[in-house]
Order: C-alpha cells, then structure tokens, then sequence
C-alpha cells in the first residue's frame, strides 16, 4: 500500500452472534492501534466470558501493511481458528483491527474444515456490518519563520487544517505541525511562493 494513502478502521466496538450445529459462536471486532491495545482488548472478552470453551482471536495492529499482527487458536485444532480468522482480517485492507470469537461448545464437533469455515465465517460476517471510517496518513512538520510572517502562517496552515504541536518563540518562530501526508506539497509550496523563500519547512521522518 503506497504510503500516501489512507486507510480504513473499524469505527466501534462491533458483535455478531452466530450458531453452528448448537455451537454458539460470538464475534466482536474492535479498534485497536497497537499491540497493548489488541491485547487488552483480548484479555477483557476474557474476563467477559470466563466459562467460554473457547477465546480464539486475530490482529492488525497498525496500517494493512503491518508485520505488527498475531493470531490465536486458543485450544481448537492447529490452524482452524487464529488463522482464517488473521486470513479474513488481510482479506478486507482494514488496519488497525482486532477480531475475537467466542466459542460455546454445543456437544457437535465440526472437524478440521468445519472449524476453519466457521471461524474464518464468523469474522467476514462481521466485517460485512462494520462500521468503518477512513483514517488519513499524517507526517509531522517542522516551519521555521521571522516573527513578520507568524500571521501568514498560521493562515495558511487552517486552509490545510493543520494540527498545530508545538510552538516555539526565539531568534525565530519554529512550529512543529500535524498535516495530512497528502496535502503537504501543497502547503510548502505555498508558504514558500507567499513568503518568496523566506519561510523553510522540514518533513520529519514519522508517518502516522
């Protein structure tokens, strides 16, 4: 996935329930953008159903393109549940999305395939209802300016909706900034034309 791009992520915490041959199976899909978040979000579904057969789970912890990812099988066959499960998340270029399925067991055993189709189902009937919203790939940017142009800039950087971090008064003005990835050519190339070279502007190496 090209770096200047956003992405999508699950916008609530999302359940669906589902029964299988007496089996109650219960999906909750949540945000989550890292690994103490997935794994929080995990341990309190624990908690939640502490007479559960099984808690099997999957997640990406970060944009799709992430190796932040983990799965689990918690007990069911090798292979049957963590992995159609990570499978089904890869599948839908969400990000930063935890998946858990709850498992009842209802006295009928589904056998290697049966499992997998079930837990893998479970997940992509999930993600169907998701309510989802786009998140934007942001940089961090540092602009540095003679106190003659402070008005200017901070005009400018509301036209581009820019998140202003940190600002710093000395010889000059140094304004450390949150801006869409997408949008900062624009914005440098307009601070420059209007402040004919006289503002500079640097991309910090973080992408969020």
């Amino acid at each position: 996935m090209p770096m200047n791009q956003g992405y999508f992520i699950p916008m609530t915490h999302h359940k669906v329930e589902t029964e299988i041959k007496r089996s109650q199976f219960i999906t909750h899909i949540g945000h989550v953008s890292n690994r103490p978040e997935a794994e929080a979000f995990i341990k309190q579904l624990r908690l939640t159903h502490p007479q559960a057969t099984h808690v099997c789970w999957a997640y990406i912890a970060g944009a799709p393109n992430t190796t932040v990812m983990s799965m689990s099988d918690d007990g069911e066959p090798n292979g049957t549940a963590g992995r159609p499960m990570l499978n089904a998340l890869q599948y839908s270029g969400l990000g930063e999305i935890v998946a858990v399925v709850v498992r009842y067991f209802g006295g009928t055993k589904l056998g290697t395939g049966g499992l997998q189709r079930a837990y893998g189902g479970c997940v992509k009937e999930a993600l169907l209802t998701l309510p989802t919203q786009e998140k934007i790939a942001q940089v961090s940017l540092l602009i540095e300016c003679g106190y003659e142009f402070e008005a200017l800039v901070r005009h400018v950087l509301q036209q581009y909706n820019a998140l202003l971090e940190q600002c710093d008064y000395g010889q000059n003005i140094t304004l450390q900034l949150q801006v869409a990835l997408e949008q900062v050519n624009a914005l440098t190339a307009e601070l420059t034309n209007r402040s004919s070279g006289a503002i500079h502007s640097k991309l910090l190496n973080n992408i969020r």
